[in-house]
């Protein structure tokens, strides 16, 4: 077992990491910062590792002025411990939960119709497709090891409210099957973003936005580049980062 980490996230909040497991990259920073936060949010993260994506939501909420309360779900026993780590020494212990339990039982674990907001950065190549290591942990964020996509779905689809959004964040080339996922648990995608590693370059990932029995129409966005040519990153990809280059580790991000 390697040594811990804790990672400054240069928004008044640390994270406790261990890099034997995984370690949060800009895929999950991206979609801290896609969905529009409301005061009041009830908000689920769905497989939240060890909860990056809860402590970047609330640092959002804290300097915009509004209160949201968070619930992260995470199946590994130690990735759940050092989130509760963070979040217990962060000072959060009243508006993030941390449930150790597996994300395909998140309805028994939280009820029905309790959320307004749910997020979720699944694990993005299918079971049986790929390599993807023997170290289960990283195999368990990159691939759906103990999940599959509708998993995810579906449990989102019924803890949230009517009119509830669902963003996430997933590899383009599985587009065509997550739309027909989503509208089988009535959740209509309704904005879609794509993120390019370069101006020039192919999407590697995709944002998406759905809204528990809302009306069909999507708005496509545009593409959210990441890197200047000289490997600096976007003025617009700064300004998430709150203008600090190094304010996130990525050596196991899932792509």
């Amino acid at each position: 077992m390697s040594e811990l980490r804790r990672d400054d996230l240069q928004n008044g909040y640390f994270l406790w990491q261990d890099p034997s497991m995984f370690c949060f990259g800009i895929d999950a920073v991206l979609l801290s910062h896609y969905p529009e936060i409301k005061d009041g949010d009830s908000v689920a993260d769905l497989g939240t590792g060890f909860a990056p994506i809860p402590h970047m939501m609330h640092a959002d909420a804290r300097r915009r002025g509004i209160r949201i309360r968070i619930t992260g779900i995470e199946i590994q026993e130690r990735a759940a411990l050092l989130a509760e780590r963070s979040v217990r020494e962060n000072g959060l212990d009243g508006d993030i939960r941390i449930i150790h339990g597996d994300l395909k039982e998140a309805v028994s674990l939280c009820g029905a119709a309790s959320f307004s907001l749910v997020v979720s950065n699944p694990p993005y190549v299918k079971r049986g497709s790929g390599l993807v290591g023997k170290d289960e942990a990283k195999a368990a964020a990159r691939s759906e090891l103990f999940c599959t996509f509708e998993d995810v779905a579906s449990q989102a689809a019924a803890l949230l409210r009517p009119k509830g959004r669902f963003a996430m964040i997933h590899r383009p080339g599985r587009l065509p099957e997550l739309f027909g996922v989503l509208k089988k648990y009535r959740l209509e995608p309704k904005r879609m973003r794509l993120v390019c590693p370069y101006a020039d370059a192919d999407a590697s990932m995709v944002l998406l936005e759905a809204v528990k029995g809302g009306r069909p129409g999507l708005k496509a966005e545009p593409p959210l580049i990441v890197y200047h040519r000289d490997q600096t990153y976007t003025e617009e990809v700064l300004r998430i980062y709150g203008g600090n280059t190094v304010s996130h580790r990525d050596a196991d991000r899932k792509s």
